[in-house]
């Protein structure tokens, strides 16, 4: 499964019935029930209360019509599969059901930490829904619609921008003029798609009051160029809502400590958004190229003796923190 659409939030969780609240409902309505729910392109494979694992379609209608089905004190569980999931995602969303996306590392990491060595997708169904008991992940909130507009052309041109360096880097090694033509004109066809969508992703940020004025505050620093800035909006939309320490994490530029007994190792950054922190590297690259407090934070750490690489991601946290706190509501 791919965990790079991976949207998991630090945000805590959202109160259901039955939790911290005494009602005179009866206990099967209050106490909640954890389903977890394997899914791939062609079905959903369910667990639940039921020894033995549902399967449903998966496709909107057949989605739509088990929801039906469920009590109100349901919370689904399922991982993000790269795209497969969305669909449930929604329907859940519609039908004001919790639904938790949950990056897959940590999921096969809870079925080793319990001796689970087996997969298959009943039985990731089961850890799944036995994760969501013993953890109780936080409801995945439902997606703005401008901003998952913007997501979607932003991955499209990442897409076609990796494409084109590809056809470009194959064209040093061709010899035949007739194959050389050919490549070429695919690349310019290439960055003909690239230069429109690059016009969506304008017109899609202008058409929303709330992206248009994050955007403009996000491009007031130095090295954040439009590309960086909608990377940001489309994939980090926790950017001003979260602190210091809490907004390195989602991004992967966190520094966790490795220390043992007597021994103290390095600090190191682990996990985090890859696509948000490759933005937030080249915009880095950008800014101490420039007058600016993140070059004169990066120059001061080589010349305390930083290599180059630990000066760099720390100048990208540093900038990522500054971006954070200039996105933070004013106090009242």
């Amino acid at each position: 499964m791919n965990s790079h659409s991976c949207p998991e939030h630090w945000a805590g969780e959202l109160a259901f019935p039955g939790r911290g609240a005494r009602n005179d409902k009866p206990e099967s309505m209050t106490t909640l029930s954890y389903l977890g729910i394997d899914v791939c392109k062609a079905h959903l494979d369910v667990a639940g209360t039921d020894p033995r694992s549902q399967r449903y379609a998966n496709t909107p209608a057949a989605i739509t019509a088990w929801l039906k089905t469920l009590p109100p004190n349901v919370h689904l569980v399922v991982e993000a599969t790269g795209g497969y999931e969305r669909a449930l995602v929604s329907a859940c969303h519609q039908a004001a059901l919790p639904i938790s996306v949950l990056n897959p590392a940590r999921v096969r990491a809870f079925a080793r930490a319990g001796g689970r060595l087996a997969k298959t997708d009943a039985l990731d169904a089961t850890v799944l829904r036995d994760f969501g008991a013993a953890l109780q992940p936080a409801a995945h909130p439902p997606p703005d619609p401008t901003r998952r507009q913007l997501a979607e052309l932003v991955n499209a041109r990442d897409q076609l921008v990796a494409l084109r360096t590809q056809l470009t880097n194959a064209q040093e090694h061709l010899t035949l003029g007739l194959l050389r033509r050919n490549f070429a004109a695919q690349v310019r066809s290439l960055s003909t798609r690239i230069a429109r969508i690059e016009e969506a992703i304008t017109a899609c940020i202008q058409s929303s009051p709330a992206l248009l004025v994050r955007a403009t505050e996000l491009r007031s620093h130095h090295g954040v160029g439009p590309q960086t800035t909608a990377t940001l909006l489309a994939h980090l939309p926790e950017l001003g809502q979260a602190n210091r320490a809490q907004i390195a994490a989602l991004a992967g530029l966190a520094p966790f400590n490795r220390d043992s007994g007597q021994s103290h190792g390095p600090r190191f950054t682990s996990g985090g958004r890859p696509r948000v922190r490759r933005a937030l590297y080249l915009a880095t690259l950008s800014a101490i190229r420039s007058q600016s407090p993140i070059a004169s934070f990066y120059h001061h750490l080589r010349s305390a003796g930083k290599p180059a690489k630990v000066a760099l991601i720390a100048s990208a946290r540093k900038l990522l923190c500054f971006l954070n706190s200039s996105l933070k509501p004013l106090p009242a």
